[in-house]
């Protein structure tokens, strides 16, 4: 067992020390910072420090949950999260799709770039552009409404239109990037397939539906596994760069409850806490999500 293990390790130690730089990221801060997590039970303060500051055991879920506001934040970031999934995560493969149906390079290459370049905008850039576009007093669309019909829509303001462009300005900033996993999924499928359906008289459509998507399937299954893990997280940078005070109902989540309450207040159990239910909620979405995929043949593990 030596030798074997020494002439492995002789063959791909190069491999093996380009590794290490990426062990030593997730130990430092990956791994670490779990352990900071021992915040969550106790009443923790700077001066004292994590080792000193007394314990207080479950006080600070007691207290987190008997708050009315903390279940909203929790009951909107599910919402926002759950249809955020279910709204975009089909976005990617129709990209994917008829990326792959188009045969001319240049207007490929060209839709390509298009797609994929708000993935490198940040949330700042895309906030000011949508106040650009749906603000209600210096707004495209509302002097393109003032001027016609004399009346302005508070778009930004409506819990309806504002969950719209939410939804909206996730899919456009990031489905073009996402389809890029499934692009790579798609050319890996044997184009003797495609023949011998075309052969058999099969149409566009029905190769697409009968090879393509279940070719990419167990891809997808993957990506909707993974995806589960950021079902209680809400982006920080989208909510925190869209929201307004007329919809904090909806907009309020665990990203911003942290950032306010925890950066902000100095209320670092309470938001320790919030975190470690997060943690343990997306734990349980995940494997559950494994559990269901197993049943079908595509778990992750």
């Amino acid at each position: 067992m030596s030798s074997s293990f020494a002439r492995r390790w002789r063959k791909n130690r190069a491999l093996l020390v380009m590794f290490i730089p990426v062990v030593i990221f997730f130990i430092v801060f990956r791994y670490m910072p779990i352990l900071g997590n021992i915040i969550a039970f106790k009443q923790y303060n700077l001066m004292e420090g994590i080792i000193g500051s007394p314990w207080a055991g479950l006080d600070n879920f007691r207290t987190l949950f008997s708050n009315p506001q903390t279940i909203q934040i929790i009951r909107n970031t599910l919402i926002l999260s759950i249809l955020s999934t279910i709204i975009g995560f089909p976005f990617p493969i129709i990209v994917a799709i008829l990326l792959n149906e188009v045969k001319g390079m240049l207007f490929k290459k060209s839709i390509q770039t298009l797609l994929y370049l708000p993935h490198f905008f940040s949330w700042v850039i895309i906030g000011g552009i949508i106040v650009t576009l749906f603000g209600s007093q210096a707004g495209i669309l509302n002097t393109a409404l003032q001027a016609v019909t004399g009346q302005e829509y508070r778009f930004l303001y409506e819990t309806g239109s504002w969950l719209t462009i939410f939804f909206g300005s996730s899919v456009w900033k990031e489905a073009g990037f996402g389809a890029i996993i499934y692009l790579a999924a798609i050319t890996s499928i044997d184009p003797n397939l495609y023949e011998a359906a075309s052969i058999d008289g099969a149409g566009k459509f029905k190769q697409i539906w009968n090879i393509t998507i279940p070719s990419i399937m167990p891809t997808a299954v993957i990506m909707l596994i993974l995806s589960m893990g950021r079902v209680m997280d809400v982006g920080f940078d989208q909510i925190y760069n869209l929201q307004n005070a007329a919809v904090s109902d909806i907009a309020s989540v665990i990203s911003t409850y942290l950032y306010t309450v925890g950066i902000q207040s100095g209320m670092y159990s309470l938001t320790t806490a919030m975190g470690l239910f997060e943690s343990v909620v997306a734990i349980i979405f995940v494997i559950g999500s494994n559990a269901l995929a197993r049943r079908f043949g595509n778990s992750l593990w």
